[in-house]
């Protein structure tokens, strides 16, 4: 199956836009977005894995989590959550940060990222909306890798998908 990938960069609004299927349905994918437990499988490129380290999804809650490598970590990111929809959308606030939430990146200080779900005939799509602060940030977050970054998790998060779908058989 030929699923869709798509990252666009909108300069003008300083937005990273990102739409990718996975032949899954929208709980299982909602579920890997939203479960601290699932995501510690997939949400870090190789050789990286994440370990969570606080995670309260609701409105007003915050997911602080690490990138670790060889069981050194290489920095933490907080991620607070704005709006939900259940099932279908969440909006964050993300941003680089110390152990403990506070920002530390004065070169790229935040961005509000919105996840949006939908499905049809077992194939569920999820488009991010990433709006960064502003376009010399955008500039900067593009060219750390963002782009190869998101297809390297997000081919993690197919990995996942289809072992959890093998499964429920």
């Amino acid at each position: 199956m030929n699923l869709l990938f798509d990252f666009n960069v909108d300069k003008e609004t300083s937005t990273i836009h990102i739409t990718r299927e996975f032949a899954a349905d929208q709980d299982l994918v909602w579920d890997a977005f939203t479960k601290s437990e699932i995501l510690d499988q997939w949400f870090a490129p190789k050789p990286f894995h994440l370990q969570t380290k606080e995670m309260n999804f609701r409105e007003g809650g915050r997911w602080l989590y690490a990138m670790v490598s060889q069981e050194k970590i290489a920095g933490y990111s907080l991620v607070e959550f704005l709006e939900i929809n259940p099932k279908s959308s969440f909006t964050t606030r993300n941003s680089f940060s110390d152990e403990n939430g506070n920002s530390v990146s004065k070169a790229v200080t935040f961005s509000i990222t919105t996840n949006d779900f939908s499905e049809k005939d077992g194939t569920t799509t999820v488009h991010i909306t990433k709006k960064m602060a502003s376009l010399a940030e955008l500039e900067k977050f593009v060219a750390m890798g963002f782009r190869e970054g998101m297809a390297v998790v997000l081919r993690g998060l197919e990995d996942y998908l289809q072992a959890a779908m093998a499964g429920r058989k």
